[in-house]
């Protein structure tokens, strides 16, 4: 699975002119399922989400985790948006190819998957919708970008 994962301030989901999904603090994460990719790859990358430690601490450091804000206990919302276009390959030509990328069903599947594991472990989720053309509205905290990939062993 490949996933770009950023901090923000807040983030929201449009999908026809209505908000479907909105968080304060958190992390957007940005999700695609690639070919051969199972649920193993999917609750290795929620673990790794749920402990990346990219907020600040007193100090400034990046010593916290969306589950742990402020030292305190305060957690930060997860907004999870399926992204297969994150599967691009632009190695050849101009446009890109997205064979990578799994098949419709099985992304939908996987991500599905993905999201429900996330909420069985996380209080604060948010989602876009699969498939949805989606407006995604964000702050970036820091700016904070990070691309994360899961690869499936064979």
């Amino acid at each position: 699975m490949i996933s770009v994962v950023q901090r923000v301030r807040r983030a929201q989901v449009v999908v026809d002119g209505a908000t479907v999904g909105k968080i304060d603090q958190g992390l957007l994460v940005l999700v695609c399922a690639e070919q051969g990719d199972t649920e193993v790859q999917g609750d290795k990358l929620l673990a790794k989400l749920l402990k990346l430690r990219i907020f600040g601490d007193a100090d400034g450091k990046m010593n916290r985790s969306v589950q742990d804000l402020d030292g305190a206990g305060l957690q930060g919302g997860l907004l999870i948006v399926s992204q297969f276009t994150l599967a691009a390959d632009t190695s050849s030509g101009n446009r890109p190819s997205f064979k990578g990328a799994a098949a419709p069903d099985d992304g939908r599947r996987l991500y599905d998957y993905f999201v429900a594991q996330a909420r069985a472990a996380h209080p604060i989720v948010q989602t876009g919708i699969f498939a949805a053309d989606m407006q995604v509205e964000l702050v970036n905290d820091g700016p904070v970008t990070i691309p994360m990939r899961v690869i499936p062993v064979v």
